[in-house]
């Protein structure tokens, strides 16, 4: 055994994670895990004084005890028997391992304990890697589920599940029938089953056992194919993850497979033909799909299949409310797509617009300049041999519009051609794209844009429009945006350009004109200019830098105009090499329109391209309601968390990685990858965060690196998080791939994440192993110290208030609900300090669900000799967890801590409506003084600094009020869920009595209507 677990690298840059495993050594059998006990290792023992003592621990070779030495101890009281195990935990799962003088001594995967005896002692110990822990823990787990004499079978010659499927491959590889095969064929037939195994590996691997069974030659027996198999197509991860579930340490049943499906993996409604079909579609032996069974290549194929990715398939259609008004969708928009390079000397071809609208860009730039013998051409480089007919480009879009989307196409014109060329432009789109255009005149009654649904397969065009009083064939408009810097850059703008910095002019054609409608281009003034006389059909262009400037310094009034504008961002002039922005600093504001080169792949196109994949890749995404919503308060610059928005925690354990490529261009010597994992926070600067694994070093393309990470989300919906696997090597590109994914398309549970190349491709069998678990960041503190926060939870309690106005009628409707936000907030917050006690008595993470909950109290009970002891009565609505008769400490303090939970959740569900309609009532009263917020601040004589603080403070009360609201609407529907999963788990598990009071309906209930009182519980004051 090494142990390097905690050794420091020379470079500053490295943390190193070293396997503990000799190479020779690999736990791929619960067998394994028992041999590797037999042999002992050094541990360290943690005492309740947090003090930590290095033992030497082994199983007995009766496999009845589990000793450590040297001890003050008598040998004879330095040994726990097997049999008295109640349950193993891993990870820092008990009071002494979770006190704050060890907390960050040793990684949380390097800890386990063993509960053991009638009084429920825990022996906390600290191994040199999860490797070992594992080991033990799967080996402990299983003698005490089914004792030494299971593992006498597989060691007397009885085939296993798997061994018999795989023996059945190389029968129908054995073509000769000589019980031989060909090295090289059983070398493709192991590469066939494992995609993206390397053929030297496995027939280094070979070579090995041959010479270990001293059988050297060109052809394998059966025996050694087998082993060879077993050795390298074991994950050892995924098979300790399996023996948790299993009921037999071998394979999972169908219950085992529903439970790891409903409890792991957060999966509704599973049944028993669920998983029977996952079985038949994954499971490899004709024997296991016969029976129901899921041995570990079956287990495995399913984790690694697109059935369990990471990106919830929910969003891969369009699953977003597409009947709001057009600003408030983000538009997927795609700047010089014309361009296969930079924007200086790149090359113009048709093939990127192609490309753009295939991926579903839902805006087009066009820059259209005069060409040869009359024809418009469109480029955006400085290179004049690769100039693109404009009737061409219009023939592109007409037949690729709406290949990939059915939601309206923008053509963002920029227009620098004359008055002639202009009108066969005009006939070109009329002519090809016919029905398609969108010429209505826009409603001046109407207050907004239409909606995407309501302009389905249209296609609208962006740009300027002569005056209504201009009947002539053409006329003069100003051209001071987009287009007029794009002449600049290239060198070419008009000699007519005013002396003195005065505004462009334009000469513009009538039939041009006359094809804009919802989408007029015009010059943006200041935001007060916009308030007052801007129409909803018209549309401002900013650049990189001015918008930059207005995002940095008044946000607000950025996110203000761009819920009823659209807005679009091109990016700066000096990007002449056709980098791209971050489109998050305009995101932020709500920018519909961030222009982005396609051509130049990188982090910004990432973020964007994942953007764009959470609403089924249609292009437009609805922008978090806190941005849409008329009257509402949002610093899109927020260092911390924001007034209605529930903050969460994403839990990351990165697990390990699957056949990494090597760096592309890297001077690295040798073939192994030495890699790190950095996982990124892209959204508001609240949540922008990093940070990464330890190095995995000799660890071939298949590192494990077993860690865990931890984010607080304060805006979720504009939150993206982005995995990038590096080469920790100073020679050469360290880039080895990245996969990016919104927030919101997270699935929970055990997932493997399909990495990308660079440019966006994916790169074949290249996978990221890892755990997502997500958690309001309410009920205490965050990672091992939330056991601390809950206990201080009352003391250190914030509520959030409402602000003063200055307008005395105002404040005094926003006055009344002081008592219900504090009330909202104790009922609220009671209840997940309840829950964290609660599960962190089970012995679990906050992130553990109930059901995982009742299951752990349920495996205590069954462990311990005769009947149990305690039994959940699930005839009430609010069932009881009742002790029958003397019970240990432990099961007392879990029993208190159970009551508590339930008592504080009755609670919360029968005075959530009450408290819910007094804050809807207070933000509904607010809302009747908006229309006439102008007046009222006159006559208060309220201007300027003062004028502004007041309007602030209306929309941070209204956005509280309506916020707080939704967050107790959604805690009762989190409370009643609770307690559907306690019924749930006590009638699966065999602990529940009295079962015909099911509270199925209460899940499926509005979330906010009233439960009828039962007998048999008392209300608890809410603080």
């Amino acid at each position: 055994m090494k142990d390097g677990s905690r050794q420091r690298p020379v470079q500053k840059k490295k943390t190193v994670s070293f396997s503990t495993m000799p190479n020779d050594r690999k736990i791929n059998s619960t067998a394994a895990c028992i041999s590797f006990m037999l042999e002992g290792c050094e541990m360290k023992k943690v005492r309740s004084n947090s003090r930590m003592y290095s033992r030497f621990f082994v199983l007995d070779p009766d496999m009845r005890f589990l000793r450590w030495e040297p001890s003050k101890k008598d040998s004879e009281k330095a040994k726990i028997e097997i049999k008295s195990v109640k349950e193993v935990r891993v990870g820092k799962k008990t009071p002494v391992l979770r006190s704050n003088g060890l907390s960050d001594q040793f990684p949380d995967e390097c800890a386990f304990s063993i509960l053991y005896g009638d009084n429920y002692e825990s022996l906390d110990l600290v191994a040199t890697s999860a490797d070992v822990v594992n080991a033990w823990v799967m080996g402990l787990r299983y003698l005490v589920s089914y004792g030494k004499h299971t593992l006498e079978a597989p060691e007397a010659g009885h085939p296993s599940l798997r061994t018999s499927w795989i023996s059945s491959v190389f029968d129908l590889a054995d073509l000769e029938k000589a019980g031989r095969i060909p090295v090289s064929r059983a070398v493709q037939l192991i590469k066939a089953l494992n995609p993206g195994m390397k053929a030297s590996t496995i027939e280094l691997k070979f070579k090995e056992l041959q010479k270990a069974s001293e059988r050297p030659g060109g052809e394998v027996a059966c025996d050694l194919f087998v082993e060879a198999y077993c050795e390298l197509c074991t994950r050892p991860e995924i098979f300790f993850l399996m023996v948790q579930f299993s009921s037999n340490k071998e394979y999972l049943g169908l219950k085992d497979l529903m439970i790891f499906l409903e409890v792991e993996q957060g999966m509704e409604g599973v049944t028993e033909e669920m998983c029977l079909e996952i079985i038949g579609k994954y499971e490899p032996s004709k024997e296991g799909r016969e029976k129901g069974y899921m041995a570990i290549d079956g287990f495995t194929r399913y984790l690694l299949s697109s059935d369990c990715s990471i990106f919830d398939p929910q969003h891969r259609k369009v699953c977003q409310d597409m009947a709001q008004p057009l600003s408030h969708y983000y538009i997927s928009s795609a700047h010089s797509a014309c361009l296969l390079e930079d924007n200086f000397w790149g090359s113009s071809d048709i093939s990127g617009y192609v490309s753009a609208l295939r991926t579903g860009c839902r805006s087009l730039e066009l820059v259209v300049w005069d060409g040869p013998d009359g024809e418009p051409v469109v480029y955006a480089g400085r290179s004049t041999t690769s100039r693109v007919p404009f009737r061409t480009v219009v023939g592109v879009i007409d037949q690729y519009a709406f290949e990939a989307s059915d939601y309206p196409l923008i053509l963002c014109l920029a227009v620098r051609c004359s008055p002639p060329q202009q009108r066969l432009m005009a006939q070109y789109m009329k002519k090809s794209l016919e029905g398609k255009l969108y010429l209505d005149p826009p409603d001046p009654e109407e207050a907004y844009l239409p909606s995407p649904e309501r302009l389905k397969s249209k296609i609208l065009i962006k740009g300027k429009k002569l005056p209504p009083n201009c009947h002539d064939s053409e006329g003069d408009v100003t051209d001071e945006d987009e287009s007029l810097e794009l002449s600049r850059r290239l060198g070419e703008d008009d000699k007519e350009q005013p002396e003195g910095g005065g505004l462009h002019r334009l000469r513009l054609s009538q039939e041009l004109s006359e094809l804009v409608s919802l989408c007029q281009s015009v010059t943006f003034r200041d935001f007060e200019a916009s308030r007052r006389g801007q129409r909803y059909w018209e549309v401002c262009s900013f650049s990189e830098v001015e918008a930059g400037r207005f995002a940095n310094e008044c946000p607000e009034e950025l996110v203000g105009y761009n819920k009823r504008f659209l807005s679009r961002v091109y990016p700066s002039a000096i990007r002449i090499d056709a980098s791209n922005m971050n489109p998050q600093d305009f995101w932020k504001c709500g920018c519909q329109m961030v222009a982005m080169n396609y051509q130049t792949p990188g982090l910004m196109m990432d973020l964007n391209a994942a953007w764009f994949r959470q609403n089924g890749g249609c292009g437009y995404v609805l922008r978090p309601s806190i941005m849409r919503e008329e009257v509402s308060y949002f610093s899109a610059n927020a260092k911390d968390s924001l007034p209605g928005v529930p903050a969460q925690l994403l839990h990351l354990k990165i697990i390990s990685g699957q056949n990494l490529p090597k760096p592309k261009g890297s001077g690295a010597k040798g073939e192994v990858v030495e890699p790190y994992v950095c996982a990124e926070i892209h959204g508001i600067p609240a949540d922008c965060a990093e940070h990464r694994t330890k190095t995995a070093l000799q660890s071939g393309d298949n590192p494990v690196f077993d860690e865990s990470l931890e984010f607080q989300i304060n805006l979720p919906e504009l939150a993206v998080l982005r995995f990038v696997v590096l080469d920790d090597d100073y020679i050469g590109d360290e880039f080895i791939a990245q996969y990016t994914i919104p927030f919101e398309c997270l699935q929970t549970g055990y997932r493997h994440v399909p990495l990308q190349a660079l440019t966006g491709e994916s790169l074949p069998n290249a996978t990221l192993f890892v755990h997502v678990a997500i958690t309001d960041r309410r009920g205490g503190g965050r990672g091992h110290k939330r056991g601390l926060s809950v206990r201080k939870g009352r003391r250190v309690r914030e509520y959030t208030s409402t602000k003063a106005t200055g307008i005395k009628a105002i404040d005094e409707v926003f006055r009344t609900a002081t008592q219900p936000l504090r009330e909202a907030t104790d009922l609220r917050e009671n209840v997940q300090n309840a829950l964290v006690s609660f599960k962190e008595l089970c012995g679990l993470t906050p992130a553990a669900n109930m059901k995982q909950c009742i299951l752990t109290v349920a495996t205590w009970l069954l462990h311990s000799e005769g009947a149990p002891t305690v039994t959940l009565n699930l005839g009430e609505q609010y069932p009881a967890m009742e002790a029958q008769g003397p019970i240990p400490e432990l099961l007392r303090k879990v029993l208190t801590a159970y009551e508590t939970m339930i008592q504080t959740s009755r609670t919360l569900i029968e005075s959530a409506d009450a408290v819910y309609s007094k804050l809807i009532q207070a933000q509904q009263a607010g809302m009747d003084f908006h229309k006439e917020l102008h007046r009222l601040e006159a006559k208060e004589g309220l201007k300027g600094r003062k004028l502004q603080k007041a309007l602030e403070s209306f929309a941070w009360n209204i956005t509280v009020l309506k916020g707080q609201a939704d967050l107790l609407k959604q805690a009762k529907a989190e409370a009643l869920d609770n307690l559907w999963q306690i019924h749930n788990a006590g009638q699966s598990c065999g602990i529940g009595r009295n079962g015909s009071a099911s509270p199925e309906p209460s899940r499926v209930r509005t979330p906010l209507e009233p439960i009828p009182e039962t007998e048999g519980g008392s209300d608890m004051a809410s603080c």
